[in-house]
């Protein structure tokens, strides 16, 4: 057997890594500082986005000492759409932690079997992801005018889109008390030369950019009036903020125009999801923009088995926020979702090892979910339930459900 090429160097890293925490140090390693605090994110205090990690460690296992399966299946449908395992690729907007952004992403969605979720914030055109993985959702914010938005929805059914994601929970927290990474308007010669002392520092990111042709220029080519050119990232975000937000009935539109497959991305609330199945929509992502939007809402995974009980026989319900490890994904499962979105995770990857990265993510998760089945004893994951967990007391949050009434009469104590 042939020698593996990095064993032929002792000095040179291994290029797998064993865990998306791994992942995270390895891009963290190799990330100028305001690119890497981009993808750390999160809003005010980080209180949701450290909630989504912390509340999956609150829910343990009941695992069997015989009678495994030896054949185990995790594959799936979303959306219409067939999945060798029920982790999907979230859209997230600009990659420009590798030069392959987010056509080596699909890429590897592909080669893994999954679908490629992508954000109209991009810095790939959808004609180019689609052609890099068949099975790409186009996920669109509540952005300009309806022309607008018809004409970037007739552009993506065009290129091959086989569903569109809605995300319209935004409020456009500010100020995270560890600070806001610095990202520029554009990047010309004076932001060059501004920025240079924290990049030079990484001259592998650097010189992967310089190999590839140049450096990201940070615009979004999803969002270009046809003919035109694509705004950059900041005009584009503030189209963004100064568009009216949608109601309902605009959700309502927004699924007839589209005409297929739909996902409305963000929901936390009973009352909403009931409110999304009347406007019509196929799919549900139980989620709080990672911990990205209005902080001190409760962890995603709180959430999914008070939504799933509510509309789960209704629509599809997937899960989006804090996932790390397979053994996350099963316990999602378990609680009533269908499959999981994963955004961070797969960057990390994305920034340590490009294409091969994010392959190297799905496979650690993918790993991860056959131990939990394995040792769960179960040999499809249509069979997880919440039998399957330890959930402590008070674990979920059930938000927009009205308390019952009291009806029964109370007597108060009189004076003594």
């Amino acid at each position: 057997m042939p020698t593996p090429a990095w064993l032929q160097n002792p000095w040179k890293q291994n290029p797998w890594f064993e865990s998306v925490a791994v992942a995270q140090r390895r891009a963290r390693k190799r990330l100028p500082a305001p690119v890497y605090g981009a993808l750390v994110a999160g809003s005010e205090r980080g209180q949701t986005v450290a909630d989504n990690q912390a509340a999956f460690a609150e829910l343990g296992f009941a695992p069997h000492v015989a009678g495994h399966r030896a054949q185990r299946c995790m594959a799936t449908t979303v959306m219409g759409q067939e999945v060798s395992l029920p982790v999907l690729i979230s859209p997230t907007g600009v990659q420009a932690v590798h030069p392959d952004g987010e056509v080596a992403v699909a890429r590897a969605a592909a080669a893994r079997g999954t679908v490629m979720g992508l954000s109209n914030f991009a810095s790939k055109p959808v004609e180019e992801v689609v052609a890099a993985c068949p099975s790409t959702f186009f996920q669109m914010y509540w952005t300009g005018d309806r022309d607008v938005m018809v004409q970037r929805m007739e552009r993506a059914r065009a290129a091959g889109a086989k569903g569109l994601i809605a995300t319209l929970d935004w409020s456009f927290s500010m100020g995270r008390d560890w600070g806001s990474p610095e990202i520029p308007e554009k990047v010309d010669l004076a932001t060059m030369v501004r920025m240079a002392p924290q990049v030079i520092g990484k001259p592998m990111w650097l010189a992967s950019f310089l190999r590839s042709g140049g450096i990201p220029d940070l615009t979004a080519p999803n969002l270009a009036p046809p003919g035109g050119p694509a705004p950059t990232f900041f005009g584009a975000y503030y189209e963004w903020m100064t568009t009216p937000p949608p109601s309902w009935e605009d959700v309502e539109w927004m699924r007839r125009q589209w005409g297929g497959p739909f996902m409305l991305k963000g929901v936390c609330r009973v009352d909403d999801a009931k409110r999304a199945v009347d406007a019509g929509v196929t799919a549900i992502s139980v989620s709080n923009h990672g911990g990205n939007n209005l902080d001190g809402t409760p962890a995603a995974i709180r959430m999914v088995k008070p939504i799933a009980d509510a509309v789960g026989g209704q629509v599809e319900v997937v899960m989006d926020g804090g996932i790390r490890r397979g053994s996350d994904v099963v316990k999602a499962l378990a609680l009533g979702a269908r499959a999981v979105l994963i955004g961070r995770a797969y960057l990390w990857g994305l920034a340590a090892n490009g294409q091969a990265g994010v392959e190297n993510v799905l496979d650690v998760l993918r790993s991860g979910i056959d131990s939990a089945l394995l040792g769960l004893g179960v040999s499809d994951i249509r069979e997880l339930a919440p039998g399957h967990l330890i959930v402590p007391d008070g674990f979920h949050r059930v938000l927009g459900v009205q308390a019952p009434l009291m009806t029964e009469k109370v007597e108060l104590p009189g004076p003594a």
